[in-house]
């Protein structure tokens, strides 16, 4: 979403003109876009649940521990801990200053940590830390490591005399049992003074009990909806105007195990003609139910559609996950707009489904449809038979948690901002799924990695999140087979509307080892104990801990551990090639799914991978490290029966960041402004993209420096990669001892990049770099703004949706 008046009013808009206007049916009205605090009906005056809270007001019973401190324990680099005039109050001596405090009463194990709230002022400073330990007993040094990892609590503080309220939510899920204990860095610079008001845990059923009914993004067992929040015996009330062949798209859930009663009612605007069309029981917590709910008796008709729980007691909490009223067999409303320049016209036809599958971690010269000896993917070959293959598709960032937001935004990481472990897209981003969801689709993504969730923020437009951590794959990476069940059944339900699916898997991802047969049909058998023996040795010799994790060696690990390294990377490239042939049979199944449901024709399937795999070629394994070929080169295939043709080879240089541009195109969507990819319209429609309609330009690719112990290492180097024709410039701005500042090479002659042609090379070199330079200047210009500065320009009403749906925090 674009910032200020376009944030969240352009995709409203346009899902009112595709559902209310004359040109056509409606496609999809979304009560969670309609919803008005005015709509509820009977909401229930329940004494609120008991907060989890530390004041420094009031004294503390002799008993407690450190009860002349409110309870709070001082830990390294705090000294002077008091209480004075309600607050607490100190100093630090270091800036690793930590605080510590024991939780005491009952525990529900079944609860979630919603946010930590401290009000406090610190005199200098930059950053508020907090961390939870579920132990009985715990240690200063290991809350401090733990405080250390990629996934602390933090937040920028406000340095000064007075006191501020800060929120902090967790970047992913924190049960209720490992919060036995809070730890706060209330600074991180030492010699500053502290005063700390309250300090107080909110956990989700605290939180939901205290709020108004109405709009959030509820998770359970992970996986996540767009959702109405009420509570019994609340009634939410909808006008609806209906289409032909209207129904209601509506999950199920709650988070308590008492029985709740789901009602669905509809009548006549004035609540005449009543009907009841679902009187559900749900008494499984955490679990979601689907139902559809038809609606045809009423179609044409403007109705009211009454969503009411009932339960034993007052105040139950129900979710009801993303109901929309759907119309079958509906298309959503050509957007009247100019073409963009990259853009050759439509096809004629747009895809009912769309299908983007994001393929973790493949090498596309692992791939027997662009040339690989092995038959790794014949299914994929096939696809690509029937539809466009790209020969040379580049990467804009060599890990996922920056390759996927350019995907998603068709925007560069220096432009769309996320280049490190911790960065969140802002929600002033415009994302694919968002102009799906706008123009009436039904939008569903399944995440192999929090990379591709909401910790990244890229759950924006998604109307139903599948996250990594509802994923119950073993082997752990192998997730193709169970989001295929997963996705195989929504589509039978979802068969007759426009739909958008994201499908990231993760099967080519260490650990390589597949499932069988896959694991031996390549790999011997015999010497599967030996490669684990070897691996466990070369752990002792791999300084990296993200990296001895993996169990990712360098060269100078092989040396250290002298073992052979062509034998075990070649043991190890047996099971990631079996990981691949694995993952090209679930894809066989999605694809007879479709055509068992009538679906195959009318289905765009994009296929293609977000950044490839090390096996050695410049001294390492794993990916993120460089910008080298292996890393950026990566599969790229359309494949579409009803509209593109069969057997499109392109042979230009493309970008992962043309794919955006081109499925709006396909699907006949307007393009934001400001998308840095363009347009491969004319490849897929039959033209050769020669004829004009595609003018040549240089593709580019990141390793950005980064800070913490989980991005990919090394953290301090940063290079930039340009491609143009056949030749690919690397210039390193930050580099180690034996790097040298540029780096160019013959692709065509040269595809691994080995051979550093750029002292024989010098007018080359100098004309790319300066092309780099340029790219990194405009793309730099264009940086999206961070959420405290779009946030500026926005109404209450629309940050307070924004904050409901986890876009802003």
């Amino acid at each position: 979403m674009r910032t200020t008046s376009t944030l969240s009013i352009t995709a409203a808009a346009l899902a009112f003109t595709v559902a209310c206007g004359s040109a056509s049916e409606p496609v999809a009205v979304r009560l969670v876009d309609l919803f008005q605090p005015d709509m509820v009906a009977g909401s229930p005056m329940v004494d609120p649940p008991p907060r989890t809270e530390w004041r420094f007001d009031d004294a503390r019973p002799d008993e407690v521990d450190f009860a002349d401190t409110g309870g709070v324990e001082a830990g390294p680099g705090v000294s002077g801990l008091d209480i004075r005039d309600g607050r607490l109050v100190g100093q630090t001596t270091s800036d690793f200053p930590l605080l510590r405090v024991e939780r005491v009463g009952d525990i529900d194990p079944d609860d979630q940590v919603h946010a930590i709230e401290i009000r406090m002022r610190a005199s200098e400073g930059a950053n508020l830390q907090v961390g939870f330990s579920g132990n009985e007993t715990v240690e200063f040094a290991a809350l401090r490591g733990a405080m250390s990892g990629p996934f602390a609590i933090r937040t920028p503080i406000v340095a000064g005399d007075d006191l501020q309220t800060y929120t902090l939510p967790p970047p992913q899920t924190v049960p209720a049992s490992t919060v036995r204990h809070l730890v706060v860095r209330p600074t991180d610079v030492e010699g500053a003074d502290f005063e700390i008001e309250s300090l107080r845990v909110v956990f989700r059923k605290e939180h939901l009990a205290n709020i108004p009914s109405g709009v959030g993004w509820q998770g359970l067992d992970e996986v996540y909806l767009e959702s109405l929040v009420s509570r019994s015996p609340e009634t939410l009330s909808f006008d609806v105007s209906l289409g032909a062949r209207p129904w209601l798209d509506l999950t199920l859930g709650t988070i308590d195990p008492l029985p709740v009663t789901f009602r669905v009612d509809v009548s006549r605007p004035d609540g005449t003609d009543q009907t009841r069309l679902l009187a559900q029981t749900v008494t499984t917590a955490e679990r979601w139910e689907r139902r559809r709910i038809d609606l045809a008796n009423r179609a044409g008709e403007t109705v009211r559609v009454s969503l009411s729980l009932a339960a034993d007691a007052d105040g139950a909490i129900g979710l009801w996950g993303s109901p929309v009223v759907r119309n079958d067999e509906a298309s959503p409303a050509t957007v009247p707009r100019e073409q963009p320049a990259s853009s050759a016209g439509s096809l004629g036809v747009r895809p009912r489904g769309v299908i983007l599958i994001q393929v973790d971690t493949l090498r596309r010269d692992h791939l027997d449809v662009y040339g690989y000896e092995r038959e790794t993917a014949p299914v994929l070959s096939r696809l690509a038979a029937e539809g466009a293959t790209f020969q040379r598709t580049t990467a804009q960032a060599t890990w996922t948690k920056v390759s996927t937001p350019s995907i998603m935004t068709s925007l560069y990481p220096l432009s769309h901002g996320v280049r490190d472990f911790a960065d969140r897209l802002p929600a002033g981003a415009d994302t694919l799924a968002e102009l799906y969801r706008a123009a009436g689709y039904a939008t569903l993504a399944y995440s192999s990695v929090l990379f591709t969730g909401q910790f990244s923020n890229l759950h924006q437009g998604f109307e139903e999140f599948h996250e990594s951590g509802s994923a119950d794959s073993t082997p752990s990476s192998k997730t193709a087979r169970e989001y295929v069940d997963r996705l195989s059944e929504w589509l039978g339900t979802h068969r007759d509307v426009p739909f958008f699916v994201f499908l990231h898997v993760f099967d080519p991802h260490d650990p390589f080892e597949p499932r069988e047969p896959y694991a031996t049909m390549w790999a011997d058998p015999a010497h599967k104990a030996e490669h684990e023996e070897q691996l466990e040795a070369l752990r002792a010799h791999i300084e990296n801990p993200i990296l001895r994790q993996f169990g990712m060696p360098d060269r100078g690990a092989f040396e250290a551990a002298e073992i052979d390294a062509e034998t075990y990377v070649s043991y190890d490239q047996d099971w990631y090639d079996g990981s691949i042939r694995g993952m090209d049979i679930e894809l066989g199944r999605l694809v007879e799914r479709l055509q068992t449901l009538g679906l195959d024709d009318d289905t765009l399937i994009v296929f293609m991978s977000d950044h490839g795999e090390e096996f050695l070629e410049h001294g390492r394994m794993f990916h993120g490290q460089t910008v080298y070929n292996e890393l950026t080169q990566v599969p790229l295939v359309m494949r579409w029966p009803g509209a593109i043709p069969s057997g499109i080879v392109v042979d230009e240089n493309v970008q992962l960041i043309d794919i955006m541009p081109t499925l709006l195109d396909l699907s006949g969507l307007p393009h934001p402004d400001g998308l840095q990819g363009r347009s491969l319209l004319p490849f897929v429609s039959g033209g050769s993209g020669t004829s004009g309609a595609w003018t040549p330009r240089p593709a580019f690719s990141e390793k950005a420096p980064t800070s913490g112990a989980a991005a990919p290492p090394p953290g301090d180097t940063e290079s930039y990669a340009v491609i143009d024709h056949d030749w690919l410039l690397i210039h390193n701005r930050a580099r180690g001892d034996d790097t040298p500042e540029f780096e160019l090479y013959d692709v065509a002659t040269d595809p691994l990049n080995l051979t550093n042609v750029a002292s024989g090379q010098t007018e080359v070199v100098e004309r790319l770099a300066r092309d780099l330079d340029r790219w990194h200047r405009i793309a730099e210009q264009a940086r999206l703004p961070d959420d405290t500065e779009a946030a500026a320009g926005l109404s209450q009403e629309e940050l307070e949706r924004l904050r409901s749906l986890g876009y802003i925090r």
